[in-house]
């Protein structure tokens, strides 16, 4: 039996049971259920069950969506193999409850906490907290525990650099705040283009008819600034077995479907769609379609990390919105 099962059985199930906020019978029934979990460890707060009562914590549900997705299968419970989607499967506030209040351990000070107040305790109270110096903004690099931030900041020598000295300094933290401002100018730029459409795109999967199968994503096609378009998505830049890795990427293309007498140069990105949750961080491409040159190369889709890209393959579509700017000759 492995530490985690032990401390389960030793230390969790007394807790739970002790629990006065809960009756005694419900308390051990959600003890039991908690036993019974797929195990990936307690980091989500979230639980999903399946129809049988099996729990899941919510980063293990996506996963097991998204793994489906990726191998054409049915997604199904890892310990009774019943069917598992967004619609059969319900979050248990009971496990959640017990949960927040389990003792952890802060990862500074190494005390025992409530789940629930641990966030609270790590970002405002915790005395070995990492901390950086108030002068951070002129150049300081120091950072340490919170309680050797008062000794520090007296003896920073930051405040007595000199002018000359501190605008070196201050030169490297422009240069770092133009490149973030230049892609939010990019955009006010674009927008004032005469030419501008944009529309809401729906990415369906769809499987490549090789002998190995590929998973790929695909828009119907749709008319944007008078001309017909496809977007096509791949998976890990169509990795043969995405599903055996735990680091997922998407990248799209954008596919000019009509004919044109001349050159159409374009700027285009890809946001979240109004029915969508996922983190995209815009980025403008810029591409010149003719009808020799009407695909843009796969470019990457700027999803934050993996778990992000899981809710993504997760969901039956992915829904995005699409900016197309004509640039005017």
């Amino acid at each position: 039996m492995k530490y985690e099962e032990r401390f389960f059985l030793l230390d969790v199930l007394p807790f739970l049971v002790r629990k006065a906020c809960l009756t005694r019978r419900t308390c051990l029934l959600s003890a039991i259920a908690i036993a019974s979990c797929v195990w990936l460890g307690l980091l989500y707060i979230n639980y999903m069950y399946c129809t049988n009562g099996h729990l899941m914590c919510a980063g293990c549900f996506i996963h097991l969506l998204a793994d489906s997705r990726l191998k054409e299968e049915q997604a199904t419970c890892p310990n009774c193999r019943c069917e598992i989607s967004k619609n059969q499967c319900c979050r248990n506030l009971a496990v959640e409850k017990a949960v927040s209040e389990l003792p952890t351990e802060c990862t500074f000070c190494l005390k025992q906490f409530p789940r629930s107040s641990l966030e609270r305790h790590q970002k405002e109270e915790c005395q070995d907290r990492v901390t950086q110096c108030k002068y951070k903004r002129i150049g300081c690099p120091w950072q340490g525990p919170f309680h050797e931030l008062p000794a520090h900041e007296n003896e920073c020598s930051h405040p007595t650099k000199t002018g000359t000295e501190l605008m070196g300094i201050l030169g490297e933290m422009d240069q770092n705040h133009r490149r973030d401002m230049q892609l939010y100018n990019s955009i006010f730029n674009l927008l004032c283009y005469e030419k501008i459409g944009f529309t809401e795109v729906q990415f369906r999967p769809y499987r490549t008819d090789d002998f190995i199968t590929r998973l790929y994503y695909e828009t119907s096609r749709f008319t944007v600034l008078n001309q017909t378009w496809v977007l096509k998505a791949r998976v890990n830049d169509s990795e043969r077995n995405p599903n055996l890795s735990c680091k997922r990427t998407l990248s799209f293309q954008l596919i000019l479907k009509s004919k044109v007498n001349s050159a159409l140069e374009c700027s285009f990105l890809l946001l979240k769609g109004p029915y969508d949750d996922v983190r995209i961080k815009p980025v403008i491409h810029h591409h010149s379609f003719t009808n020799d040159a009407n695909e843009t190369d796969y470019v990457p889709l700027p999803i934050s990390d993996s778990v992000e890209c899981n809710k993504v393959l997760a969901a039956k579509n992915i829904n995005l919105r699409l900016f197309i700017f004509q640039v005017q000759k």
